[in-house]
């Protein structure tokens, strides 16, 4: 018998209509029967990474102590709602001769099937299938093609090692600065991810620009030339020296450029002295990946990189368009030949475009994407050979649809041929440069006319034609202009564009020495997984999306976690070269045990710079957190003394008189099960009034509106760690002082008062 194992239910249906003798299918609970062939499938991971207590009981709870976390044996266990499928496959394993690997055609696919293979400890020979496409055509090609499941190990270890690292940072990281907060008196808990930490800094860092941006007036100094084969507009370049500029090149001074003005208009004679053209050719752009699809359709659409996914995986599992997570443009050139009957298709589909330009298509031009060398485990999402019936598809389908056959047609159109020109002219030795393209051939580029392609600028849509001068000859001033513009903010991200950042995430490296190192990397994150990344990211209330371009702005949440974070964990330097490392591995040349040995000391590092930060030793551990073992009370703080009183909320516990950060309040002997907590009273008020939530006395002090009396100033050596430019000043505020940097609003920064210094200096040695 052999056994397919898809990674979902619908694959499953999918290949059993291939597979020989479709008639005799019997539908079983959970699995078909098919002759000789039998075809069951998971429902996404079937497994998931045990929770550190259950490698030892002192993880259950969080403490400096237990930390770092690095299992010498991995565990996995069958999460509860797979359990019953998890039983199907393992009987159907135990009765099969051969298995084969029906996982998506990438690193998560082949892990999702091999990590249960490996849990079964399978011993039986096992094949792998790549299905990029479900339609006939494809997937008999894929039936036809079946290879050694062990050639991808490679692939599986990449995921694999993908899959640890990140547990180990979440595992270490996230309890060790959340312990850190919690020493210095703020209740938070922080989710550190290894892509999903650099990704929010990202926002949090974009935000700060744009609150902190001051736009610049600048001027620009245009002249129109006259030449007897025609007239031209030329900007001035001025010299490095030239007084009046900022760094960046911008002329600041207006009486400067008024001044040339008048100068050169009054000698209005000037000489080119250098005519540039270059005949150029612009490839056919190339079909989507997930990631440009994604960011095309934000920009067009407004469609999220969530929307978009979900978009084409229902193409998808109708056969209209391959497989969507892929990360790859290029096409195998094996399915060239389809071009025809792709492109016929198209044309009887009917809708007008894409018809018009599938009939202007050639087959047997061969563009720049069919290229098998930098074709990997699955390649571009392309209108597969069943044709779609679009107007039957939803209006998002139909969207997603037309941009994916619109870059398929693209290929079968000729390159795009132009004609660049750069004309320089000296005048009264300033120098005056005009660019400017003809178009020879639109190519296909005439699939693209009314609307603006993704990489294009707005100067590559310029396509003014420059007169035909000659070098050395000579020009009039007849007009001029002085252009008063400003600097331009950054604009913030959306998700289309958080995408395209995580992508490129060669812009954002801290160290320039990486930029080029890094550039043909594919990114932080998975196709897959970065949509998933900034939903959680929304979801947990880190980002929030304002106005109908659905911007993602940073809550206070945001901001607490990342300033309170090292560089190390912000810039994304150390998560996009281990994403190489990643790539690396899934072609052999990276081993898993090294990659994570690696990571294991990059996390004890950080774990040990937090210990040293807040003086951690193992006597004077300050954690809020309990063990009931033995009936033993663990500290928070400093001693906890009974009052006598029962708590009011869980009923069980002892109110218990503890010292904190901010002083003194009562805490149920219960926690961190009962969480429940009362401030003491202060003299003159009530207890009645008094009793409210320590939490919300903690909210305050981070409440920048609020007024209080400076109380010290003079502590100006106390550089604020997160902006660098402030100092931290001391307020008065009850039931203690608190300290805010001098920056304010444009900050946020604050903290509590240890021995009459900042809690974050009190702890330093």
């Amino acid at each position: 018998m052999r056994l397919f194992i898809a990674e979902k239910p619908s694959v499953g249906r999918e290949l059993s209509l291939v597979l020989p003798n479709p008639q005799s299918a019997k539908r079983r609970d959970g699995y078909i029967e098919q002759g000789e062939n039998v075809i069951t499938w998971a429902f996404g991971h079937m497994l998931e990474q045990v929770e550190p207590a259950e490698y030892d009981e002192k993880y259950k709870y969080w403490n400096f102590n237990a930390l770092p976390i690095l299992p010498d044996t991995w565990k996995l266990k069958v999460k509860k709602d797979s359990a019953k499928q998890f039983k199907v496959i393992s009987q159907l394993m135990q009765k099969a001769t051969t298995i084969v690997n029906a996982g998506d055609p990438d690193r998560e696919g082949q892990l999702l099937i091999d990590e249960m293979l490996d849990y079964l400890g399978n011993t039986k020979p096992v094949q792998r299938i790549l299905l990029n496409a479900l339609d006939e055509k494809s997937m008999r090609y894929a039936l036809d093609h079946l290879e050694d499941n062990k050639k991808f190990r490679y692939l599986r270890d990449s995921a694999l090692a993908r899959s640890r690292a990140d547990w180990l940072m979440g595992m270490n990281l996230s309890r060790a600065y959340t312990l850190e907060q919690q020493h210095l008196g703020r209740r938070v808990t922080f989710p550190i991810g290894r892509v999903k930490t650099p990704t929010l800094a990202l926002v949090v860092r974009r935000e700060r620009e744009l609150q902190n941006f001051v736009p610049v007036e600048y001027y620009v100094l245009q002249i129109q030339y006259a030449h007897e084969k025609g007239a031209f507009w030329a900007t001035w370049k001025p010299k490095d020296t030239q007084i009046g500029l900022d760094p960046d090149g911008h002329m600041l001074e207006e009486a400067v450029v008024t001044s040339l003005r008048d100068r050169l208009m009054g000698e209005p004679q000037a000489l080119v002295t250098l005519v540039e053209k270059k005949k150029k050719k612009e490839g056919q752009r190339l079909p989507y990946s997930l990631s440009s699809l994604q960011i095309v359709a934000g920009k067009l659409f407004n469609y999220t990189p969530q929307e978009v996914l979900d978009i084409a995986q229902k193409l998808y599992e109708k056969k209209y368009t391959s497989y969507p997570r892929s990360d790859c443009e290029y096409l195998p050139v094996n399915q060239l030949s389809d071009g025809q009957t792709i492109l016929s298709n198209i044309i009887a589909m009917g809708h007008k475009e894409l018809g018009e330009w599938a009939k202007g298509g050639t087959p047997s031009i061969k563009s720049r994407a069919w290229n098998d060398k930098k074709v990997t485990a699955h390649h571009a999402i392309i209108p597969t050979t069943v044709r779609c019936p679009y107007h039957t598809l939803s209006k998002q389908e139909q969207n997603i649809y037309f941009l994916i056959a619109q870059a398929y047609i693209a290929q079968f159109y000729p390159e795009h041929v132009y004609e660049q020109t750069r004309i320089e002219v000296t005048h009264q030795e300033e120098l005056f440069t005009a660019s400017g393209r003809v178009v020879i051939d639109l190519g296909w580029k005439v699939l693209y006319k009314k609307i603006k392609s993704s990489d294009e600028t707005e100067e590559d849509q310029e396509e003014a034609s420059l007169p035909a001068v000659k070098k050395g000859n000579s020009v009039t001033a007849q007009d001029s202009k002085v252009d008063q513009r400003k600097t331009k903010p950054p604009s913030r991200f959306t998700s289309a564009t958080l995408v395209q950042a995580m992508k490129e995430i060669h812009k954002y490296v801290k160290q320039e020495e990486l930029k080029k190192q890094l550039k043909d990397v594919s990114g932080i994150g998975t196709e897959a997984t970065r949509a998933t990344i900034i939903g959680e990211l929304v979801s947990r209330k880190f980002l929030k999306e304002e106005g109908k371009k659905k911007t993602l702005i940073p809550t206070e949440e945001a901001y607490t976690l990342v300033d309170a974070l090292p560089d190390t964990l912000l810039y994304p330097d150390s998560t996009a070269i281990w994403e190489e490392r990643l790539a690396q591995m899934s072609e052999g040349k990276e081993k898993l045990d090294i990659f994570l040995q690696d990571q294991s000391k990059f996390i004890v590092e950080l774990i040990d710079f937090v210990k040293d930060r807040v003086g951690h030793t193992p006597k004077t551990d300050m954690v809020h957190s309990a063990n009931k073992r033995a009936g033993t009370q663990r500290r928070i703080g400093a001693t906890a003394q009974r009052t006598g009183r029962s708590c009011p909320k869980c009923k069980t516990g002892d109110m218990l008189l503890r010292k904190g950060p901010y002083g003194e309040f009562y805490g149920c002997s219960n926690f961190p099960k009962c969480k429940h907590t009362e401030q003491i009273a202060v003299k003159g008020e009530s207890a009645s009034n008094s009793t409210r939530s320590v939490s919300n006395t903690e909210g305050n002090r981070g409440n920048f509106e609020t007024s209080g009396k400076i109380l010290d100033e003079t502590h100006k050596e106390y550089t604020c760690p997160r902006c660098k430019k402030g100092y931290l000043v001391q307020y008065e505020q009850k039931p203690e002082p608190i300290w805010k940097c001098s920056e304010g609003s444009s900050c946020r920064t604050s903290c509590a008062d240890v021995g009459g210094k900042p809690a974050i200096y009190a702890h330093r040695k």
